[in-house]
């Protein structure tokens, strides 16, 4: 098994714990037995997120998180987060920030992994799972 997950800040917000994004996709990969993956997640601004939803899906809105898969036969792609949408998000939820930007980082990998939310249906699946994960995650940090 191997996972080579890589954080890169294309903003100004200091002391995020990205160690605990890191492990909820590390989490998420081996819960659905992945072997090898290699992602890179992008926390970015809200503008950046909406010029590649736009560009790339053809959607003129702002969003929370985008998931490009770059290979089909390796479990490798891109996560874009758009930081200041977790921080709304956040406040609206009551969670902590680590909490939302881990919560998005475990949605965008289970798009990378396949999974898809254009249904109500299938927005509860991916929504259980995620909860399930930041448990998870939760349990293992105390």
């Amino acid at each position: 098994m191997s996972f080579d997950i890589n954080i890169f800040k294309n903003h100004n917000k200091k002391f995020l714990r990205t160690k605990f994004i890191v492990r909820a996709v590390n989490i998420t990969l081996k819960n659905f037995k992945v072997e090898n993956a290699n992602i890179n997640i992008i926390l970015t601004d809200y503008i950046s997120v909406k010029e590649l939803n736009k560009k790339f899906l053809k959607h003129n809105y702002e969003t929370d998180v985008l998931a490009f898969r770059l290979d089909e036969e390796e479990l490798e792609g891109e996560i874009y987060i758009s930081i200041e949408t977790a921080e709304k998000q956040a406040e609206e939820y009551k969670v902590s920030l680590t909490n939302e930007l881990s919560r998005l980082a475990i949605h965008g990998t289970l798009h990378l992994i396949g999974y898809d939310d254009a249904t109500e249906k299938e927005k509860a699946e991916m929504h259980k799972i995620e909860d399930e994960i930041l448990l998870k995650l939760k349990a293992r940090n105390g």
